[in-house]
């Protein structure tokens, strides 16, 4: 179960978006054998100020110190406490093309408690083949109760692909098709559009900031290529 303190907390956007990069830091860290992290080590790693990395954590509850900064082992569990990491939920993909199929045999596809259930298409020649152990089933069959779909669909089938889902009680969708679906209320979309990350990166490119800056989360904060040095001959010595 979650721990029931974090449940009332409400965090930010910005805040979600950057805490699995912290966990992903610490994760490194751990590895090479270092127990604590301060927010200026794990600021210039991400590419965020320390301030805006304190306040991250802060809401989190109290559990760094001053001096010492923060247990690495802390740091991961009370991570995947507001992530949800600690629960178990179930998933399906949509789509079993170019892009579901790639996604299903990737080994970062699913976080820890994710289970992938079922995929489906409505393909006649789709249907029935294997897919990292999953065999593809009929879309226009009974679906499986689940918390989370993937949508790995074209962009003119996603609204209607999403409204049958809907009405199969799931309520969380993650959606690859470059196309904005409407849901009812209290039903979350997260959309991954690669088309928009590239427009994103070429913007970077075209004006000398966000990542060309360095730092995992750069265009998110501020981070000095001094400091970031210091940081990575720390990581080199260890």
């Amino acid at each position: 179960m979650a721990n029931p303190r974090l449940l009332k907390r409400q965090l930010s956007e910005p805040t979600i978006s950057r805490l699995p990069i912290y966990e992903r830091i610490a994760e490194g860290w751990e590895r090479r054998g270092r127990s604590s992290i301060d927010s200026t080590q794990l600021g210039e790693l991400a590419g965020v100020t320390p301030t805006t990395v304190r306040r991250d954590l802060a809401a989190l509850g109290s559990f760094g110190q001053r001096g010492s900064g923060y247990d690495v082992a802390i740091l991961k569990t009370r991570i995947a406490e507001a992530l949800g990491y600690d629960q178990e939920y179930d998933v399906i993909v949509v789509g079993a093309g170019n892009l579901g199929r790639a996604l299903v045999n990737s080994n970062n596809f699913l976080t820890r408690g994710a289970k992938l259930v079922a995929v489906y298409d409505q393909d006649p020649k789709v249907i029935g083949t294997e897919v990292a152990g999953q065999v593809v089933q009929d879309f226009q069959g009974p679906i499986a109760p689940v918390t989370v779909a993937v949508l790995c669909v074209p962009a003119a089938a996603v609204q209607s692909v999403a409204d049958r889902l809907v009405t199969q009680g799931i309520h969380a969708f993650l959606n690859f098709a470059p196309q904005v679906i409407s849901l009812p209320p209290g039903y979350a979309v997260h959309y991954v559009d690669f088309s928009i990350e590239l427009q994103i990166l070429m913007y970077h490119v075209a004006n000398g900031t966000g990542p060309l800056g360095g730092g995992v989360l750069h265009s998110l904060g501020i981070a000095t290529n001094s400091a970031r040095r210091s940081v990575q001959r720390t990581l080199e010595k260890s």
